[in-house]
């Protein structure tokens, strides 16, 4: 199928729905009985199935999953794809983001990533001298688009203002039950300064498919869809919105997959935004930077 995309007035687009690596080669470190033959082949049937969005870290598994989604891409054609890796955040100074980025290729074995993003705040480490990094990776053509996750809206206008390119994304922890992005005005802002906000997380790890409310019972009975469709069609319904969800089971990506082919009613969007019941205002997994520094100054 074709991914519909989301287009900025700045002319940058990406795909609504891409694939997450997390968890592929292992976790923070690399887990010698990891299958993976199995990831590398979950990746291949996402792309078989239109799938072009990919999210990578060199955080993830230190390093592994980049070096299996550079296996799973040898031989298809690397303008089809949007391949997207974060620098650490512990590797934020200048020399060390080229180092990263450059490392992160070789993993890759691509000579650009379509976008690159500053995997967290980190408030020992000034924003000026990593988005100057990353403007010369753009100089060099190494990156293409300049990114963040987990900022709040305050840093990511700082960051802004320290880099002669335009920081296109934020990726972050939205769902219909963590809301933070929502709460804190940094949906808000993305929307209003043609910023994406790609959201991860977009059924939870599975929590929004079980124990399921009567309001998403009742949306997949209107709908006639499942409810990781649900969850994932009132993401992408959103301005400047776009998720992604890692799926080592097939049937699984298909499924969310089918949450693309389709519109809920702007009523419906409302209600589900308004009515969905245990809705959280900080996430559990990543709060935004304003948590980060908040706890960073209590400690100094």
């Amino acid at each position: 199928m074709n991914i519909p995309v989301k287009t900025l007035a700045s002319g940058f687009s990406m795909p609504v729905f891409g694939i997450g690596t997390y968890g592929m080669g292992g976790l923070s470190t690399i887990d010698p009985a990891n299958d993976d033959n199995a990831d590398i082949a979950a990746i291949k049937a996402a792309i078989q199935r239109g799938v072009t969005h990919i999210d990578t870290a060199e955080l993830y598994a230190q390093g592994k999953a980049e070096q299996l989604l550079g296996e799973a891409i040898k031989g298809y054609d690397r303008q089809r794809l949007f391949i997207v890796s974060k620098v650490y955040q512990d590797n934020l100074a200048y020399d060390n983001v080229l180092k990263s980025c450059e490392e992160s290729l070789k993993r890759l074995g691509t000579d650009y990533l379509d976008l690159y993003l500053i995997h967290k705040f980190n408030p020992a480490i000034p924003l000026s001298d990593t988005l100057k990094a990353f403007d010369e990776l753009v100089r060099r053509g190494l990156i293409k688009h300049i990114g963040v996750s987990n900022f709040c809206a305050d840093h990511l206008k700082e960051a802004q203002r320290y880099t002669e390119n335009k920081i296109v994304f934020n990726q972050v922890h939205y769902n219909l039950v963590f809301r933070e992005p929502q709460r804190k005005g940094l949906l808000d802002y993305c929307q209003q300064n043609d910023v994406i906000l790609g959201a991860w997380r977009p059924i939870e790890r599975g929590m929004l498919t079980t124990d399921l409310p009567p309001i998403m019972k009742e949306m997949m009975q209107k709908y006639q869809k499942s409810a990781a469709q649900i969850a994932i069609n009132w993401l992408v319904s959103q301005p400047n919105v776009v998720t992604l969800s890692k799926s080592t089971n097939i049937s699984h990506l298909e499924d969310n997959l089918g949450a693309l082919t389709w519109e809920m009613s702007e009523t419906d969007i409302r209600k589900l935004t308004n009515e969905f019941p245990g809705q959280q205002d900080v996430s559990n997994r990543q709060p935004l930077s304003d948590e980060i520094l908040k706890e960073y100054n209590n400690q100094q």
